[in-house]
C-alpha cells in the first residue's frame, strides 16, 4: 500500500468513527485519536521519504529589487496588436528568411509562416516534436531547436531532418533555442540534461523541475554543419536558455533563466572562450534573446517567485514542498515583460503589461515597423508597433 492509499484510508476510517462518536464515548475518541496520530504520522513520512523527481541543492539569490529603476512598471505592452494564429497557440519564437517570411514555432508542433504581404500566420510543417527556438541559416533552411527530437533543419520545401540529437553519445534531452553566427556555426543550447518535457509532463513542468531543483543540468554547444560536428561551450547552468550571436559576431548571450541573469562568451578577441555575467539579479525569469542592430531584446517569462527565493537556501525543504500538490507550490505568475538591452547590458526599453493579457513573453523580433512579442501560452502573435510607424491592419 502506498502512502497516499494508507492516508485515504485512514481518513476514510475517521469520518466514519467522527459520526460514531457523537455520544461521547471515550474509547471511540481514543480510537479517533489514534486515528488522527496515524494520519499525521502517514502524511509527515510522505512528505519526507516519498520518492520525488529533484534532488535539491542550497544557493542564496540576490535580493530582488523588483520592479524598480529600469524595471520600472508600466503599460508600455498592454494593447498590443493581435495577428491570427488559427488553432494553434504559444508563439515560441520567430525567425525571417530572405524573402521576408516570418517563421514562429507552436505547442502543436507546427511551424508557422506568414507570408510577406499577409497578415496572420497559416501553418507550414510540423515537426513531430515540440519545436521552440528556431533560425533560418543562409540557405532559408529553417533550424530548429526541438525539445522533444534534437537540433532540426526544415528545407524550403519542407523537409525535416534531424541534424543532432546527441552528442559524444550524450543524448540531447531538451533542445531550447538556437542561434547562427555570420560563419555557419549554430549555437543551440539543451536546457536541461535531466529532465525532459516527454518523461516530466511538458516543457514548462521540465523547466519548473530543474530550475527548482539547481542542480545545474543544462548545456550550450557550438555545431559546425559543413562537418558535422559539435562543441561542449557551456554546462552546469540552471536551465540554458535563450542564445544570441551579437551582431558584430563578437560574443554570444546566454539566458541562464534559474538564476535571473544573462551570461555573454567571447568568440573572437583575447577574452574568446570565456564567460561573464552581462546582466544579473534580473526581476523575472530569462527566457528567449534575440539580436537586433543596436541590442538585445530579451523576454522575462514570469516574475520572480518570492517563495522560491526564500526557500533557495533550503534544499530538504524544497524535497518536502516538491511532494505536495502542484497547487501548493511555488508557481509562475501571469506578468507581461519585454526589454531591451544595449551592447553594454544596460536596459533601454522596458515594456510591462502587469494585467498578464499577454503573459509568459518568451522574447521578441524587430522588423522595420515594430516588434513581433512571442509568449508560450497565447492564442496569438503580438505586435508592438514603434511610434512612428502606422498599425498593422489585421
Amino acid at each position: 500500500m502506498t502512502w497516499s492509499e494508507m492516508i485515504q484510508q485512514a481518513l476514510a476510517e475517521l469520518r466514519g468513527k467522527y459520526v460514531r462518536c457523537g455520544g461521547g464515548n471515550m474509547v471511540e475518541k481514543g480510537k479517533v485519536m489514534k486515528i488522527m496520530l496515524t494520519v499525521g504520522l502517514a502524511m509527515l513520512g510522505y512528505l519526507i521519504f516519498w520518492p520525488t523527481s529533484i534532488s535539491p541543492v542550497a544557493w542564496q539569490p540576490d535580493t530582488n529589487k523588483g520592479y524598480t529603476g529600469p524595471f520600472e512598471v508600466n503599460q508600455r505592452l498592454a494593447n498590443l496588436e493581435k495577428l491570427s494564429m488559427g488553432k494553434d497557440l504559444g508563439p515560441e519564437d520567430f525567425a525571417i528568411n530572405s524573402q521576408g517570411d516570418i517563421a514562429t514555432s507552436s505547442h502543436s508542433g507546427y511551424i508557422l509562416l506568414q507570408r510577406k504581404g499577409d497578415v496572420g500566420f497559416a501553418r507550414w510543417v510540423n515537426t513531430k516534436g515540440r519545436p521552440l527556438g528556431i533560425e533560418f541559416d543562409s540557405q532559408d533552411n529553417l533550424i530548429v531547436a526541438d525539445a522533444v527530437r534534437g537540433l532540426l533543419s526544415i528545407s524550403p520545401d519542407g523537409n525535416v531532418s534531424v541534424l543532432l540529437d546527441s552528442v559524444n553519445g550524450s543524448p540531447i534531452v531538451y533542445a531550447d533555442d538556437v542561434d547562427i553566427s555570420r560563419d555557419g556555426t549554430i549555437y543551440f543550447t539543451d536546457a536541461t540534461t535531466k529532465f525532459s518535457a516527454q518523461a516530466y509532463g511538458g516543457t514548462l513542468a521540465a523547466s519548473f523541475l530543474e530550475i527548482f531543483e539547481h542542480q545545474g543540468h543544462g548545456r550550450v554547444y557550438a555545431y559546425q554543419p559543413d562537418v558535422q560536428h559539435a562543441e561542449l561551450l557551456l554546462d552546469g547552468l540552471v536551465f540554458a536558455n535563450g542564445v544570441a550571436v551579437s551582431h558584430d559576431g563578437r560574443f554570444l548571450l546566454v539566458n541562464e533563466t534559474g538564476k535571473y541573469r544573462i551570461l555573454r562568451c567571447h568568440l573572437q578577441g583575447e577574452a574568446k572562450g570565456s564567460c561573464e555575467e552581462f546582466v544579473a539579479n534580473l526581476p523575472g525569469f530569462p527566457d528567449n534573446v534575440s539580436a537586433t542592430k543596436d541590442g538585445f531584446l530579451v523576454g522575462l517569462a514570469s516574475p520572480r517567485s518570492h517563495a522560491a527565493d526564500v526557500l533557495a537556501p533550503y534544499p530538504f525543504v524544497r524535497g518536502m514542498i516538491q511532494r505536495l500538490p502542484s497547487f501548493m507550490r511555488p508557481s509562475a505568475k501571469d506578468y507581461g515583460h519585454l526589454m531591451k538591452l544595449d551592447t553594454a547590458g544596460r536596459v533601454i526599453e522596458n515594456y510591462q503589461d502587469p494585467s498578464g493579457e499577454f503573459s509568459f513573453v518568451t522574447g521578441a523580433i524587430e522588423v522595420e515597423d515594430g516588434y513581433y512579442v512571442s509568449s508560450l501560452t497565447a492564442t496569438h502573435v503580438g505586435f508592438l508597433p514603434f511610434p512612428r510607424a502606422k498599425s498593422v491592419k489585421h
